[in-house]
């Protein structure tokens, strides 16, 4: 039995695949390091593109209100610091400017882009299914945000059996703060690993 232990184990384009995770204009637009974490991302995504990884994009959508179940409307309401479900409205419904991928980002034709309604990638998406359908084992993971859906999404590929590589400076975070106590929470859990976009692209262009 092979196990990948670092990060220079897994970086081979049949057993890693590169996660851009929520890099929609809405997102992106609320962070003043936005627009270094696309660059960030670009330079991942083309390494990628250039080396044979598979690439796939995370796209967070709301449901029409009326459409909303109690967690639905219960996660808008904190978010958007309301009392009455009956004035919560779709931060990012489908077709919207704000759910679109940036434009520096836009996915390639291989590309494979999933929508989803949930915080974990793996949540109600086929992202699990796909992977394991390639053999592939485990993913960099970079974009927006590390505090709210990186970290879960971490935590679930772990207990999917995958080796989540978080790329620290890819990652970006609303609140800096519960961002470095995400990182330090994964890191004593174990069973993920972090690089930089420099160290991993270096990684994949020697491939």
């Amino acid at each position: 039995m092979t196990i990948p232990q670092t990060v220079e184990d897994a970086c081979h384009p049949e057993r890693m695949a590169v996660l851009i995770y929520d890099m929609q204009v809405g997102i992106v637009r609320q962070l003043a390091e936005g627009e270094r974490i696309v660059k960030s991302c670009l330079e991942l995504r083309d390494a990628a593109h250039a080396n044979g990884f598979r690439v796939f994009y995370t796209r967070h959508m709301s449901l029409p209100p009326a459409a909303a179940g109690i967690s639905q409307l219960r996660t808008a309401m904190e978010w958007q610091h309301l009392d009455d479900p009956g004035q919560v409205r779709a931060s990012f419904p489908q077709g919207s400017p704000q759910y679109q991928i940036v434009p520096e980002l836009a996915p390639g034709p291989d590309d494979v882009v999933l929508d989803k309604i949930t915080m974990s990638a793996f949540a109600g998406t086929p992202l699990d299914i796909a992977l394991r359908d390639l053999g592939i084992g485990a993913f960099a993971v970079a974009g927006i945000a590390m505090e709210v859906g990186i970290e879960p999404t971490v935590r679930h590929a772990t207990d999917l059996g995958y080796l989540p590589i978080m790329v620290t400076d890819a990652c970006g975070a609303g609140h800096p703060e519960a961002a470095e106590r995400s990182f330090a929470a994964l890191a004593f859990a174990g069973g993920s690993r972090t690089t930089d976009t420099t160290a991993l692209t270096a990684l994949m262009n020697r491939r």
